[in-house]
């Protein structure tokens, strides 16, 4: 039986990256089908961005996080939620940060810098990092990611691969994507202590 120090999964993120990805069976090979996959999902990006972002303004519970001026957006900012729009400047750069985290997924090392970057992502949406005013609700990150989930595993499913490539494959960011949940969810627990 392995022991695990639970107040060091709370204290050292790398440990507790580690400790999740062992446990949840995410390893060499997965990280190899996620890099194995940038032929058949890198195309496709855009397409899922573009439906990751019309639901997202198709409800005020997750369209009103893009009124406030994003971080690092130096452009004109909506001035209600009715302003809102798929081309608005600031939805496009939010746009190209969804982009780019897809892209990150797929074309980096799964390094210390990467459990870096999913921990930010999960810190980012909280007023602990970038903009205060920015305080993404954890049931709209839930929902984002389920989202998420759902269209790559529609992605994954149709790429032209044998069945059991689309299998691993879609297990690979499965598991990925529980690992990127928990690294959104720490961030929330801290600000309820």
């Amino acid at each position: 039986m392995q022991q695990i120090d639970e107040v060091r999964l709370e204290t050292d993120l790398q440990y507790r990256y580690d400790y999740l990805a062992d446990f949840i069976g995410f390893g060499p090979e997965e990280v190899s089908l996620i890099q194995a996959s940038a032929p058949h999902l890198g195309p496709r990006i855009p397409e899922l961005v573009e439906k990751t972002y019309q639901k997202l303004l198709s409800y005020d519970t997750t369209a009103r996080h893009f009124v406030p001026r994003q971080d690092g957006y130096d452009g004109d900012v909506p001035v209600d939620i009715a302003a809102l729009s798929a081309t608005h400047p600031q939805i496009q750069f939010r746009k190209d940060h969804l982009n780019r985290y897809f892209m990150q997924l797929i074309g980096r090392s799964y390094d210390a810098k990467m459990v870096l970057y999913l921990d930010m992502v999960g810190k980012m949406h909280t007023p602990r990092a970038g903009n205060a005013s920015i305080d993404v609700p954890l049931v709209q990150m839930n929902a984002l990611m389920g989202l998420l989930s759902d269209t790559l595993m529609q992605s994954i499913a149709e790429w032209p691969v044998d069945t059991a490539t689309v299998m691993r494959t879609a297990r690979a960011f499965n598991k990925l994507l529980w690992i990127q949940n928990d690294l959104i969810n720490r961030h929330y627990l801290r600000l309820a202590a």
